[in-house]
């Protein structure tokens, strides 16, 4: 079963013991009672695993897609043992054994089993360049995935001389793929053996499904392609009745508190879901929204484990460093942290304190204050010294296109400040944020630079392992979408998954840290600022400023009538 974190266990105790009469006292039209849940984010695929899902897999179906592992609320992976289990075993290499639940069923009755794991292995290793791949961290890593096709069983054995500290990131919520599904989209009877036995043409038409195939657009869907291994499953999904989760009646975990959960994510009109009362849980960028009355809510204003940042094409009016150079120095950073990254529960020192000075360590970090000094020159602004980068890359001048998911009032503001700072420098600086925006417009030329979190992604972000923030930059990897390449930072990042040692650590995270602000590949702003709020009468909320969202214990969620 999903425990919740020891410190918040008692409370969690009470109010599932007081609301867990209310909701078998229902009648009527009250037997499939509803929860309204909107967030920031767009939905755009089912798999986790590719560019496109990565920003919403865990915050809308991670208890759609369970995995070994979640994000909790507190930003690390939690075990997730109704899916199964995984341990670190004894072993010349690093060698992982992953147990799935004997009872693990998809919802369309096929059992879950050791094939998954082989399929989201070869989608994610790197080794066949056809798939879309969000990220290949540590799946890089995996030298072979040992399974007997159907098994409950699989063994994960890295490649000889590497060690993956962060494993269990893989294989998690929102990411775990149902391989049956793919198989026999592409008509590969085994998985297994396409991949063992390296047959190219097979894998080619399993990248074809698994880079589209799971594709999410409003209207119809063919829901045998959306079967579930967690809680919830796919109901509908369209523009006006949102994303609708309902229980999964072959779910062998504890059935959800709560029987139909209604997610409206972007370009869903959230204002006016809040206003008509239709949502009990709100997880949304502070500020994004136009006054709205929360008033009825409980409302928390948390900074996030994802930082907001610019990140800028290398190419384009970009392929230049003095040319990202002079952007960066007329950002005016402090102001914007001042007037749109603070929050009322922001400590004194520490995530949210202050402009955050890196893209991937987090402010409440030991590392943090001795690995960032080379982020001096670009606090405040400087529009001098950005003329003179501007000089040094040939320029008189510079049109920088900034996108992002709109409407999003908070950063249509950061846009105009940064225009407005900027503009004494010679360079124009334009709102290119649209209601269909996704971060590929990056890689496609469309705009110049992205505001958003981690890879440009909208919505809920950010975790302690910061392998999103990490993949952001790392050549090659889905969530770069700016392409910045550099070997020398690709192998720190690999270092570091491996090293364990506190002084070579901090060495590493100062040469990244150094690089990255010498490079410039995007520009970090602030831990971005979260509200969550839960609707008066609604039990078990817990708010997940990360990747997860608040959404990540959904099931638990009951709301009093």
């Amino acid at each position: 079963m999903r425990l919740p974190y020891l410190r918040r266990t008692l409370a969690l105790l009470a109010a599932t013991a007081a609301a867990s009469g209310l909701v078998a006292g229902c009648s009527g039209e009250d037997q499939v009672p509803s929860i309204g849940y909107a967030v920031d984010t767009a939905v755009a695929s089912f798999n986790g695993g590719t560019t496109a899902g990565a920003a919403s897999a865990q915050a809308v179906f991670g208890r759609v897609l369970t995995g070994f592992f979640y994000t909790g609320p507190d930003g690390q992976p939690v075990a997730d043992t109704d899916t199964g289990t995984a341990k670190e075993v004894p072993g010349e290499a690093q060698t992982i054994q992953y147990r799935l639940n004997p009872q693990g069923v998809y919802s369309d009755g096929v059992p879950t089993s050791c094939d998954d794991l082989v399929f989201t292995w070869a989608a994610r290793s790197g080794r066949f360049p056809r798939f879309d791949s969000a990220s290949t961290a540590g799946y890089e890593d995996i030298e072979r995935v040992e399974c007997q096709p159907g098994s409950k069983d699989g063994t994960v054995v890295f490649r000889p001389g590497t060690r993956y500290q962060p494993w269990r990131t893989l294989f998690g919520a929102g990411e775990l793929m149902p391989a049956h599904v793919a198989a026999q989209a592409a008509n590969v009877p085994d998985i297994v053996a396409a991949v063992q036995n390296d047959d190219r043409a097979a894998l080619d038409r399993l990248a074809d499904f698994w880079n589209t195939g799971w594709n999410l657009e409003p209207g119809d869907l063919d829901i045998a392609r959306f079967p579930a291994s967690g809680p919830y499953r796919i109901e509908s999904y369209g523009l006006e009745d949102g994303l609708v989760l309902v229980a999964n009646e072959r779910w062998w975990g504890e059935a959800p508190a709560t029987g139909r959960i209604v997610v409206y994510p972007k370009p869903a009109d959230l204002a006016a879901r809040i206003e008509d009362g239709s949502v009990a849980v709100v997880d949304i960028g502070s500020g994004s929204l136009p006054e709205v009355n929360l008033d009825a809510y409980a409302v928390e204003q948390l900074p996030s484990r994802g930082i907001e940042q610019l990140v800028l094409n290398t190419g384009g009016v970009f392929e230049s460093t003095a040319a990202r150079r002079a952007f960066a120095l007329c950002v005016p950073r402090q102001a914007l942290f001042d007037q749109l990254g603070r929050v009322a529960e922001a400590p004194e020192a520490g995530l949210g304190a202050g402009v955050s000075n890196s893209r991937t360590l987090q402010q409440d970090s030991l590392f943090y204050p001795a690995a960032t000094g080379a982020s001096g020159p670009y606090a405040t602004g400087d529009v001098a010294g950005a003329r003179a980068a501007l000089a040094d890359a040939g320029k008189d001048g510079l049109v920088v296109r900034v996108g992002y998911l709109a409407p999003d009032v908070r950063r249509a503001r950061t846009v105009s400040m940064i225009a407005d700072a900027c503009k004494a420098a010679g360079i124009t600086v334009e709102d290119a944020g649209t209601p269909d925006f996704g971060p590929a417009q990056l890689r496609d030329g469309a705009v110049d630079a992205v505001l958003g979190g981690p890879g440009g992604m909208p919505g809920p972000a950010g975790s302690l392992d910061g392998i999103a923030a990490i993949g952001g930059l790392r050549s090659g990897s889905g969530l770069n979408v700016g392409q910045f390449r550099n070997g020398r930072f690709d192998a720190i990042t690999e270092q570091l998954a491996a090293e364990t040692d506190s002084t070579n650590q901090l060495h590493l995270m100062t040469e990244a840290e150094n690089l990255l602000w010498a490079q410039l590949p995007s520009v970090p702003l602030f831990a971005t600022p979260r509200t969550i709020a839960f609707a008066g009468g609604l039990r078990n909320g817990i708010a997940g400023p990360t990747r997860a969202g608040s959404g990540w214990n959904m099931d638990q969620w009951v709301l009093e009538r």
